[in-house]
Protein backbone atom coordinates (compact mmCIF):
# COMPACT_ATOMS: atom_id res chain seq x y z
CA UNK A 1 0.00 0.00 0.00
CA UNK A 2 1.17 3.52 -0.83
CA UNK A 3 0.40 6.42 1.49
CA UNK A 4 1.00 10.14 1.07
CA UNK A 5 1.44 12.19 4.22
CA UNK A 6 1.35 15.94 4.73
CA UNK A 7 3.69 18.34 6.51
CA UNK A 8 5.18 16.83 9.67
CA UNK A 9 7.23 19.78 10.95
CA UNK A 10 8.74 17.87 13.84
CA UNK A 11 5.49 16.35 15.15
CA UNK A 12 6.80 12.88 15.97
CA UNK A 13 3.95 11.86 18.28
CA UNK A 14 1.37 12.62 15.58
CA UNK A 15 3.42 10.72 13.01
CA UNK A 16 3.59 7.65 15.22
CA UNK A 17 -0.15 7.77 15.89
CA UNK A 18 -0.92 8.19 12.19
CA UNK A 19 1.33 5.27 11.22
CA UNK A 20 -0.55 3.18 13.79
CA UNK A 21 -3.89 4.42 12.43
CA UNK A 22 -3.06 3.29 8.89
CA UNK A 23 -1.44 0.05 10.09
CA UNK A 24 1.79 0.94 8.31
CA UNK A 25 4.24 -1.93 7.77
CA UNK A 26 7.69 -1.14 6.27
CA UNK A 27 7.86 -4.64 4.84
CA UNK A 28 4.63 -4.16 2.88
CA UNK A 29 3.86 -0.44 2.53
CA UNK A 30 5.50 2.72 1.22
CA UNK A 31 5.26 6.20 2.74
CA UNK A 32 5.63 9.35 0.59
CA UNK A 33 6.21 12.43 2.78
CA UNK A 34 5.39 15.70 1.01
CA UNK A 35 8.09 17.85 2.61
CA UNK A 36 8.63 20.00 5.70
CA UNK A 37 9.82 17.13 7.81
CA UNK A 38 11.26 19.50 10.42
CA UNK A 39 10.82 22.75 12.32
CA UNK A 40 8.26 24.51 14.49
CA UNK A 41 7.18 21.23 16.09
CA UNK A 42 8.66 19.65 19.25
CA UNK A 43 10.83 16.81 17.85
CA UNK A 44 12.47 17.45 14.50
CA UNK A 45 15.33 15.09 15.30
CA UNK A 46 12.89 12.33 16.26
CA UNK A 47 11.05 12.71 12.95
CA UNK A 48 14.31 12.39 10.99
CA UNK A 49 15.25 9.33 13.03
CA UNK A 50 11.86 7.70 12.50
CA UNK A 51 11.78 8.29 8.75
CA UNK A 52 15.41 7.24 8.28
CA UNK A 53 14.61 4.08 10.22
CA UNK A 54 11.97 3.16 7.63
CA UNK A 55 14.75 2.76 5.06
CA UNK A 56 13.48 2.17 1.54
CA UNK A 57 9.89 2.14 2.76
CA UNK A 58 9.84 5.97 2.91
CA UNK A 59 10.50 8.60 0.27
CA UNK A 60 10.76 12.18 1.51
CA UNK A 61 10.37 15.42 -0.40
CA UNK A 62 12.18 18.54 0.72
CA UNK A 63 10.11 21.53 1.82
CA UNK A 64 11.11 25.10 2.58
CA UNK A 65 11.73 24.27 6.26
CA UNK A 66 14.05 21.40 5.33
CA UNK A 67 16.08 23.68 3.05
CA UNK A 68 16.11 26.25 5.84
CA UNK A 69 17.73 23.66 8.12
CA UNK A 70 20.48 23.06 5.55
CA UNK A 71 21.08 26.81 5.25
CA UNK A 72 21.16 27.38 9.02
CA UNK A 73 23.52 24.43 9.49
CA UNK A 74 25.85 25.89 6.85
CA UNK A 75 25.89 29.24 8.65
CA UNK A 76 24.42 31.18 5.73
CA UNK A 77 20.98 31.75 7.27
CA UNK A 78 20.29 32.97 10.82
CA UNK A 79 17.96 30.83 12.95
CA UNK A 80 14.43 32.18 13.24
CA UNK A 81 13.14 32.82 16.73
CA UNK A 82 10.43 30.18 16.23
CA UNK A 83 12.83 27.50 14.93
CA UNK A 84 12.97 24.20 16.80
CA UNK A 85 16.07 22.80 15.13
CA UNK A 86 18.59 22.80 17.98
CA UNK A 87 18.30 19.08 18.66
CA UNK A 88 19.36 18.36 15.07
CA UNK A 89 22.07 21.02 14.96
CA UNK A 90 23.54 19.98 18.32
CA UNK A 91 23.35 16.25 17.71
CA UNK A 92 26.73 14.45 17.48
CA UNK A 93 25.49 12.81 14.27
CA UNK A 94 24.30 16.09 12.69
CA UNK A 95 26.52 15.64 9.64
CA UNK A 96 24.88 12.30 8.89
CA UNK A 97 21.37 13.75 9.33
CA UNK A 98 22.11 16.70 7.07
CA UNK A 99 23.67 14.41 4.48
CA UNK A 100 20.57 12.21 4.52
CA UNK A 101 18.29 15.24 4.23
CA UNK A 102 20.07 16.72 1.22
CA UNK A 103 19.45 13.46 -0.66
CA UNK A 104 15.71 14.03 -0.49
CA UNK A 105 13.63 14.80 -3.57
CA UNK A 106 12.00 18.03 -4.72
CA UNK A 107 9.33 16.22 -6.75
CA UNK A 108 8.31 12.63 -7.28
CA UNK A 109 5.75 10.47 -9.07
CA UNK A 110 3.76 7.65 -7.48
CA UNK A 111 0.76 5.67 -8.73
CA UNK A 112 -0.14 8.34 -11.29
CA UNK A 113 0.29 11.27 -8.88
CA UNK A 114 2.83 14.09 -9.22
CA UNK A 115 4.10 14.85 -5.72
CA UNK A 116 5.46 18.29 -4.77
CA UNK A 117 5.75 20.23 -1.55
CA UNK A 118 4.18 23.49 -2.70
CA UNK A 119 3.16 23.96 -6.33
CA UNK A 120 3.70 23.65 -10.06
CA UNK A 121 4.11 26.67 -12.34
CA UNK A 122 1.61 27.08 -15.18
CA UNK A 123 4.36 26.61 -17.79
CA UNK A 124 5.26 23.13 -16.52
CA UNK A 125 3.65 19.79 -17.11
CA UNK A 126 4.42 16.86 -14.81
CA UNK A 127 7.36 15.64 -16.89
CA UNK A 128 9.05 19.05 -16.88
CA UNK A 129 8.45 19.55 -13.16
CA UNK A 130 10.15 16.22 -12.46
CA UNK A 131 13.05 17.00 -14.81
CA UNK A 132 13.65 20.44 -13.29
CA UNK A 133 13.43 19.00 -9.77
CA UNK A 134 16.07 16.44 -10.75
CA UNK A 135 18.42 19.26 -11.83
CA UNK A 136 18.23 20.86 -8.39
CA UNK A 137 18.44 17.49 -6.60
CA UNK A 138 21.72 16.79 -8.37
CA UNK A 139 23.07 20.16 -7.26
CA UNK A 140 21.97 19.65 -3.65
CA UNK A 141 23.88 16.37 -3.53
CA UNK A 142 27.02 17.84 -5.08
CA UNK A 143 29.86 20.10 -3.98
CA UNK A 144 27.99 23.01 -5.59
CA UNK A 145 25.61 23.17 -2.62
CA UNK A 146 27.96 25.15 -0.38
CA UNK A 147 28.33 27.90 -2.97
CA UNK A 148 24.62 27.99 -3.81
CA UNK A 149 23.12 28.09 -0.30
CA UNK A 150 24.05 31.77 0.33
CA UNK A 151 22.30 32.64 -2.93
CA UNK A 152 19.28 30.35 -2.54
CA UNK A 153 16.98 32.93 -0.97
CA UNK A 154 15.19 35.68 -2.87
CA UNK A 155 12.00 36.25 -4.84
CA UNK A 156 13.64 36.99 -8.17
CA UNK A 157 13.40 36.00 -10.93
CA UNK A 158 9.67 36.01 -10.24
CA UNK A 159 8.72 33.79 -13.17
CA UNK A 160 10.08 30.86 -15.13
CA UNK A 161 12.00 31.21 -18.39
CA UNK A 162 13.54 28.23 -20.19
CA UNK A 163 16.64 30.37 -20.80
CA UNK A 164 17.39 30.77 -17.09
CA UNK A 165 20.62 29.20 -15.91
CA UNK A 166 22.76 28.82 -12.82
CA UNK A 167 21.60 30.31 -9.51
CA UNK A 168 18.57 32.08 -11.02
CA UNK A 169 17.32 28.86 -12.62
CA UNK A 170 17.73 26.84 -9.42
CA UNK A 171 16.14 29.59 -7.31
CA UNK A 172 12.97 29.72 -9.45
CA UNK A 173 12.65 25.94 -9.40
CA UNK A 174 13.07 25.82 -5.62
CA UNK A 175 10.67 28.72 -5.05
CA UNK A 176 7.98 27.08 -7.16
CA UNK A 177 8.33 23.59 -5.71
CA UNK A 178 8.74 24.61 -2.05
CA UNK A 179 7.13 28.05 -1.60
CA UNK A 180 4.48 28.68 -4.26
CA UNK A 181 0.89 29.54 -3.36
CA UNK A 182 -0.31 32.29 -5.68
CA UNK A 183 0.77 33.17 -9.21
CA UNK A 184 -0.52 34.88 -12.36
CA UNK A 185 -1.45 33.02 -15.56
CA UNK A 186 2.01 33.82 -16.95
CA UNK A 187 3.62 32.21 -13.90
CA UNK A 188 4.68 35.31 -11.96
CA UNK A 189 4.90 34.18 -8.33
CA UNK A 190 3.78 36.00 -5.19
CA UNK A 191 5.12 35.01 -1.76
CA UNK A 192 3.76 37.50 0.78
CA UNK A 193 0.18 36.24 1.18
CA UNK A 194 -0.17 33.03 3.20
CA UNK A 195 -3.92 33.02 3.81
CA UNK A 196 -6.45 30.84 2.02
CA UNK A 197 -7.37 30.92 -1.64
CA UNK A 198 -9.86 33.78 -1.19
CA UNK A 199 -6.98 36.09 -0.21
CA UNK A 200 -5.41 36.09 -3.67
CA UNK A 201 -3.97 39.50 -4.57
CA UNK A 202 -5.46 41.22 -7.66
CA UNK A 203 -4.34 39.45 -10.81
CA UNK A 204 -3.19 36.35 -8.92
CA UNK A 205 -4.84 33.03 -8.18
CA UNK A 206 -3.90 29.81 -6.39
CA UNK A 207 -1.50 28.01 -8.72
CA UNK A 208 -3.90 25.07 -9.12
CA UNK A 209 -6.75 27.37 -10.24
CA UNK A 210 -4.85 28.69 -13.26
CA UNK A 211 -7.03 27.33 -16.07
CA UNK A 212 -4.26 27.51 -18.67
CA UNK A 213 -1.66 25.59 -16.70
CA UNK A 214 -0.04 22.76 -18.63
CA UNK A 215 -0.53 20.34 -15.72
CA UNK A 216 -4.34 20.48 -15.88
CA UNK A 217 -5.60 16.92 -15.68
CA UNK A 218 -2.43 15.63 -14.00
CA UNK A 219 -3.23 14.36 -10.49
CA UNK A 220 -1.08 16.47 -8.14
CA UNK A 221 -0.58 16.10 -4.39
CA UNK A 222 1.02 18.85 -2.33
CA UNK A 223 1.34 20.32 1.15
CA UNK A 224 2.75 23.64 2.40
CA UNK A 225 -0.58 25.51 2.49
CA UNK A 226 -2.27 24.78 5.80
CA UNK A 227 -4.80 27.61 5.50
CA UNK A 228 -6.44 25.81 2.56
CA UNK A 229 -7.40 22.84 4.70
CA UNK A 230 -7.83 19.39 3.24
CA UNK A 231 -8.45 19.28 -0.51
CA UNK A 232 -9.51 15.84 -1.74
CA UNK A 233 -10.38 15.89 -5.43
CA UNK A 234 -9.79 13.25 -8.10
CA UNK A 235 -6.92 15.34 -9.52
CA UNK A 236 -5.80 17.37 -6.50
CA UNK A 237 -4.79 16.62 -2.91
CA UNK A 238 -3.67 19.15 -0.35
CA UNK A 239 -2.51 17.22 2.71
CA UNK A 240 -1.13 20.05 4.86
CA UNK A 241 -3.90 20.30 7.42
CA UNK A 242 -2.02 22.34 10.01
CA UNK A 243 -0.70 19.66 12.33
CA UNK A 244 1.92 21.90 13.89
CA UNK A 245 -0.74 24.56 14.53
CA UNK A 246 -3.03 22.19 16.39
CA UNK A 247 -4.87 20.85 13.34
CA UNK A 248 -4.65 17.36 11.90
CA UNK A 249 -1.91 15.23 10.42
CA UNK A 250 -3.31 13.70 7.25
CA UNK A 251 -2.45 10.71 5.09
CA UNK A 252 -4.02 9.49 1.86
CA UNK A 253 -3.87 6.00 0.43
CA UNK A 254 -3.52 6.33 -3.35
CA UNK A 255 -3.05 2.78 -4.67
CA UNK A 256 -6.57 1.46 -4.32
CA UNK A 257 -9.61 2.07 -6.49
CA UNK A 258 -11.17 4.14 -3.71
CA UNK A 259 -8.88 6.74 -2.15
CA UNK A 260 -8.86 6.69 1.64
CA UNK A 261 -8.09 9.64 3.92
CA UNK A 262 -6.75 9.13 7.44
CA UNK A 263 -6.26 11.81 10.11
CA UNK A 264 -5.07 12.17 13.68
CA UNK A 265 -5.42 15.27 15.81
CA UNK A 266 -2.26 17.14 16.76
CA UNK A 267 -1.42 19.07 19.88
CA UNK A 268 0.10 22.19 18.31
CA UNK A 269 3.50 23.78 19.01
Amino acid sequence: MHFLIGDLQGCLSALDRLLAEIGFSPSRDHLHVLGDLVNRGPDSLGVLQRLHGLGGAATCLLGNHDLHLLAVAAGVRPPHRSDTLDAVLDNPARTAWLEWLRHGKLADHAHGWLLVHAGVLPQWDAAQALALAAEVEAMLRSEQLAAFLPRMYGNTPARWDDALHGDDRWRVIINALTRLRFCTPDGTMEFKVKDGSAAAPPGYAPWFQIASRRSVGEPIAFGHWSTLGLIDRPDLLNLDTGCVWGGNLTAARIDSGRREIFQVRCNGP
